[in-house]
């Protein structure tokens, strides 16, 4: 995904009332932007650290920037904005980049289905003698030392909701697919947050043991490109 134009940098002030934080710029002057992340964001926020944000050109926006990357605590980056993961799993798979989800002729987006009044992120069709795909994404930000990353970072019945949603795809026949996205340059592996969210880690266990296949992929980021590169390994 290029970022046309380039993100603009700043040094990064606080975050606050969850959907902004003030960035102050090279020359001095402070503005506010739009956090576009619901989550905890937690090992993310270092206040006076570098940070990279997009600038929109529609003109009913409130506050036309957008916090995209930021620089955690221990000096890694992290995409921040979670409204670019499905996007960015989307240019993934059309590029060739996700080997487990390539000959479908078919991807769409936000594909209603099962039986919780749930939509997919992709919905992948069109591969002949093969079943659909369904392919719920998860953005990765959390970060612990020696390279963990964990999902998620505040607990998520939503997320939970999406599992039962996948594994009841597996039992009609269809194939399902939980894949994590990861914007963080330090994680090395991905697990469930068994101490943040039980609930969630326990369901994902019984969904793979039922055949939800599980994969994690990482992102470079700069201020010119986001892009997912290479897989990572998954624990569960």
């Amino acid at each position: 995904m290029q970022c046309q134009p380039k993100l603009e940098q700043g040094t990064l002030l606080k975050r606050y009332k969850r959907f902004l934080a003030d960035v102050r710029l090279a020359d001095g002057s402070e503005i506010t932007i739009h956090c576009p992340n619901t989550g905890s964001m937690r090992a993310c926020l270092a206040e006076g650290s570098p940070c990279w944000f997009s600038t929109s050109d529609n003109p009913k926006r409130k506050y036309p920037n957008t916090w995209e990357i930021a620089t955690t605590p221990a000096g890694h980056l992290a995409g921040v904005n979670t409204g670019r993961a499905n996007a960015l799993v989307a240019e993934a798979i059309e590029q060739g980049v996700i080997a487990e989800l390539q000959g479908y002729p078919q991807l769409k987006t936000e594909v209603r289905y099962g039986e919780e009044r749930s939509r997919i992120d992709i919905f992948l069709s069109g591969r002949e003698g093969e079943p659909d795909c369904y392919v719920e994404v998860k953005n990765v930000t959390l970060w612990e030392e020696g390279g963990q990353g964990l999902f998620p970072d505040s607990v998520s019945t939503r997320g939970t909701k999406h599992l039962r949603e996948l594994a009841l795809m597996v039992e009609q026949g269809q194939r399902a697919v939980l894949l994590f996205c990861v914007q963080h340059s330090g994680i090395e592996t991905v697990s469930p947050a068994v101490e943040i969210d039980p609930e969630y880690a326990n369901t994902l266990r019984e969904v793979a043991a039922k055949g939800v296949e599980v994969y994690a992929y990482q992102a470079d980021l700069s201020a010119e490109e986001i892009v997912l590169r290479r897989p990572l390994p998954v624990v569960i």
